[in-house]
């Protein structure tokens, strides 16, 4: 019998690339997105879910179970892109970023922890992001949010280890998406301190999604984590230099690191 998968944010970017690598590897896949109607051609089916809404969240999970009566993988991987002056970000879309990127699929973990419980069986793959290693400029809420995913998965682990059911975190790179159609971007407002670097550094970060990798590396790297027996706590997917960013973060003095970052986006 083929896995039953759930992908969060099936509808587009890199979950529509996971669900179609993974449908077309034979498995049983859903998605979801908050306006399933406008995506007519998608080839997996897509169910009604809203991150920030905690009965869309439930409906779903239930609607999953109503059709194939399991959940064998869960891929939490709707988020939204935020940028801007940390200063100058409206605490209301801070908290927005939040909702989507972290408290949404925390509470859609827990909407399906018991059933994978009661079947002694479960993955969950949460996509979290390179940038939640190191706190970055102009992208600090973003960096913040998908870390504290990844902080939270650690802990996770350890919590649900004795129900026989996995977590794990993968963080990608850049990959050409439409991300920055759906992110926040933080106005550029004429004679504010930030105006001159955010605007370069604003630049840069569209630059390096438009010439990021083929999403389809992540949908790989996703059949991949499903066939192994036991996954790792973390796992990256990105150019070396992304991934090797990582391991400098850890091996470097912190001002030093720092001084690299500042050198890299010319602040």
């Amino acid at each position: 019998m083929s896995k039953v998968i759930l992908i969060t944010g099936g509808s587009s970017g890199i979950g529509k690339s996971i669900g179609e690598f993974l449908n077309d590897k034979g498995f049983t896949v859903y998605g979801t997105s908050r306006h399933p109607e406008r995506y007519q051609d998608s080839v997996f089916q897509l169910i009604k879910l809203d991150l920030a809404d905690e009965a869309s969240i439930s409906n779903a999970i239930e609607k999953v179970f109503k059709l194939s009566g399991r959940l064998d993988v869960l891929i939490n991987n709707a988020g939204a892109g935020i940028t801007g002056p940390i200063e100058e970000i409206p605490n209301v879309e801070i908290k927005r970023n939040f909702e989507t990127n972290f408290f949404g699929p925390v509470q859609v973990i827990k909407s399906v922890l018991p059933a994978m419980r009661k079947q002694n069986s479960g993955l969950i793959i949460n996509i979290t992001s390179i940038a939640g290693y190191m706190g970055l400029p102009y992208r600090g809420v973003y960096s913040a949010s998908k870390g504290a995913l990844g902080l939270i998965t650690e802990a996770f682990r350890m919590e649900i280890k004795d129900f026989n059911i996995a977590m794990t975190n993968l963080a990608p790179g850049d990959f050409a998406t439409n991300i920055a159609a759906g992110r926040y971007h933080a106005p550029l407002i004429k004679g504010s301190f930030y105006e001159k670097k955010y605007g370069e550094v604003l630049k840069s970060i569209d630059e390096d999604v438009d010439n990021g990798s083929d999403p389809i590396l992540v949908a790989q790297a996703v059949y991949n984590i499903i066939n192994t027996k036991r996954p790792k706590i973390h796992y990256k997917v990105g150019t070396f230099m992304q991934k090797f960013s990582v391991v400098l973060k850890q091996i470097l003095p912190s001002k030093v690191y720092e001084k690299l970052l500042m050198n890299h986006y010319k602040l």
